[in-house]
């Protein structure tokens, strides 16, 4: 059989599908590409009976990654490259188990049979739960301190990433997850770092970078994401000579000092845009790819929306810095070699340092 015949398969009284068959050959994987035309990932797998410990970890990764059950052994999901990659995985890892493997591309033959696959990756049912528990944990929040909250924001996180990530067909059930963990990063943030500025619709204007050279620049003390992200962008692309104040009221800010990430500062949340971002674009550093990628990632950990892989290994750091930093100058001078470690990180072009 070539690799791109076609073939009918009967999987069970309500599905037959259209089938581009891919024989996986175990000595040359690597070299093996699908149809980018077929418009789902079929894993047909079959594991020895005396592989118990093999067959909980493979039914692991499917469950992580997803997949719709058709049937005992059978598993579909939406085709893409990454799905691809990771059933190629658990192909290859069920044929060292002893177990055969076929990973196949299909095409549904009618528009019930589409809905019908499609309906395998509703997720209205995991947001219900997954809201349920936010809710409660948001009602003990306010008896929280700071490492408590700190640690339950990093979980929370990895479990709506996750989540997130095997939302496949995102529905309303999705806008009101996003909503509502957006609203609980606010909240959970406002008690870490109180002060927290709320957004202003403003333009922002291109600032002359040569004339924000040697100035005194302050923010709220306790350093937190946007503000530890803010001083070393300040000191690292505006202003090389800048001196900081950490302030313990944003009123206690001097008149001739260039406040950030505060109410009323002169660098502030605007519209959709943390801090971070809006020094970006005041002194012209948007067409800077790690700093764009920087600015995404501090937006998810400032107000929730989105997704950024490294965002909570970037969070985890942080706390880890904030609790044995003695103040925040010292905060300062961990964090910007993280935050130079990540922006050589995201400055380069995906796939191009393996």
């Amino acid at each position: 059989m070539q690799a791109c015949d076609l073939i009918y398969v009967y999987i069970s009284t309500k599905f037959v599908v259209n089938v581009y068959f891919v024989y996986i050959d175990p000595m040359k994987t690597e070299s093996n590409t699908l149809d980018t035309s077929a418009h789902w990932l079929l894993l047909v797998i079959s594991l020895p009976t005396n592989s118990a410990t093999g067959r909980m970890r493979i039914w692991r990764n499917l469950k992580s990654l997803g997949c719709g059950s058709l049937r005992d052994g059978v598993y579909l999901l939406p085709s893409g490259g990454a799905q691809q990659q990771a059933l190629q995985d658990l192909s290859e890892e069920t044929r060292r188990e002893g177990g055969s493997a076929w990973l196949l591309q299909v095409g549904t033959q009618t528009a019930d049979e589409a809905r019908a696959f499609k309906a395998l990756f509703d997720r209205s049912d995991e947001h219900a739960v997954w809201l349920g528990n936010l809710a409660d944990v948001r009602a003990g929040l306010v008896v929280m301190k700071a490492p408590e909250i700190g640690k339950l924001l990093r979980k929370l996180r990895r479990d709506y990433e996750g989540l997130r990530a095997i939302d496949y067909f995102p529905g309303e059930s999705s806008k009101t997850a996003e909503a509502a963990w957006m609203d609980f990063v606010q909240v959970a943030e406002s008690l870490l770092s109180p002060g927290e500025p709320q957004a202003v619709s403003a333009q922002i204007p291109l600032l002359d970078i040569a004339q924000y050279q040697g100035c005194t620049w302050a923010t709220r003390q306790k350093l937190w994401v946007d503000r530890v992200a803010c001083a070393w962008l300040i000191r690292r692309f505006i202003d090389r000579q800048a001196r900081f104040l950490w302030l313990a009221s944003p009123a206690d800010c001097p008149p001739d000092a260039l406040g950030f990430d505060f109410d009323g500062a002169r660098f502030t949340h605007v519209g959709e845009r943390v801090s971070f971002e809006v020094l970006l674009a005041s002194f012209d550093l948007e067409a800077d790819r790690g700093l764009q990628r920087l600015g995404a990632m501090v937006h998810v950990l400032d107000v929730g929306s989105g997704f950024v892989p490294e965002a909570s290994g970037f969070e985890a750091m942080l706390t880890g810095a904030r609790q044995s930093a003695r103040d925040d100058d010292e905060l300062l001078d961990k964090m910007s070699m993280v935050l130079d470690a990540f922006y050589q990180h995201f400055s380069v072009e995906q796939g191009a340092a393996k």
